[in-house]
């Protein structure tokens, strides 16, 4: 989304402003407290504010699965290899956690008996960890685990996460990040919304046609990332806009796997039909 940084859209009437924030959580509260409008959210915590009673809604897929099974350990090449190792995830309670929990399964290894599984560490901890030697194993998100790879030349990907996905029940790829918008504000402004989703789509575009100017732009607007390891991320982060409607079964099989594995982190339930913006 970083050309909305560098040109909000111009919806008369509004004052658009776009902003970065450092977690999550802060994302989910600004939606609880109705100041945010539209933003970005894993679906189960997207789920579990509208489980809420908060009219939230799932406009779009942005960002397909981008992990990655990054070591630096010469022994581990292939998932079998994990048997008695530790591996650090991003994403405690989240779309990594349970689809690693879910391919490791399928592959006959049970966490936390056959692997451990490590959460102490934020993502950018876990590739600057990676690099430094502190850590052999890890599960990481783009961009960071480009940043892991361009720091440590002799770490290497283990296996293809999303296949490995699919192999295991999964659908073809997965969601990881929806474009979410407040329902009210949606059905007041439909034309608003409409607007925004469209800038949107037209900055993912411009950004996987762009890497470079992308890392451009990501370090003037003090994004926290190099523009080198943003321009090598882009061709592998999975970018896409799928609007909500045609992004449903996809999504659907995710929350199917937090029903699996943690039913509260969504609810406890599916979200139903409201969910989706029409």
């Amino acid at each position: 989304m970083v050309r909305l940084f560098e040109e909000p859209p111009r919806i008369p009437g509004f004052n658009v402003k776009v902003e970065a924030l450092a977690q999550q959580d802060i994302m989910a509260a600004r939606f609880i407290s109705g100041e945010a409008k539209v933003g970005i959210l894993p679906p189960n915590m997207a789920a579990k504010i509208a489980s809420s009673g908060k009219d939230i809604r799932a406009a779009a897929i942005i960002g397909n699965g981008m992990l990655s099974l990054l070591s630096s350990d010469k022994s581990v090449r292939s998932l079998a290899d994990l048997r008695g190792k530790t591996v650090e995830v991003a994403g405690q309670g989240a779309t990594p956690e349970f689809v690693f929990r879910k391919i490791l399964e399928f592959n006959g290894l049970t966490p936390e008996r056959d692997v451990t599984l490590g959460y102490s560490m934020a993502p950018p901890e876990i590739a600057q960890s990676l690099i430094a030697g502190r850590i052999s194993v890890a599960l990481l998100p783009e961009p960071f685990a480009t940043m892991a790879l361009t720091g440590k030349p002799d770490l290497v990907s283990v296996v293809d996460i999303q296949q490995e996905w699919s192999r295991a029940g999964g659908r073809e790829n997965f969601p990881m990040t929806l474009l979410v918008v407040d329902g009210a504000f949606a059905d007041k402004n439909p034309g608003a919304v409409k607007e925004i989703l469209n800038a949107v789509k037209t900055s993912i575009g411009w950004v996987k046609a762009r890497p470079a100017e992308a890392g451009s732009l990501v370090e003037k607007h003090e994004l926290g990332l190099s523009a080198p390891v943003v321009a090598a991320a882009v061709p592998k982060s999975n970018y896409v806009f799928i609007p909500a409607a045609e992004g449903r079964t996809a999504m659907e099989a995710l929350f199917g796997l937090f029903l699996e594995y943690a039913p509260a982190s969504i609810g406890g339930a599916l979200p139903g039909d409201g969910f989706y913006l029409k």
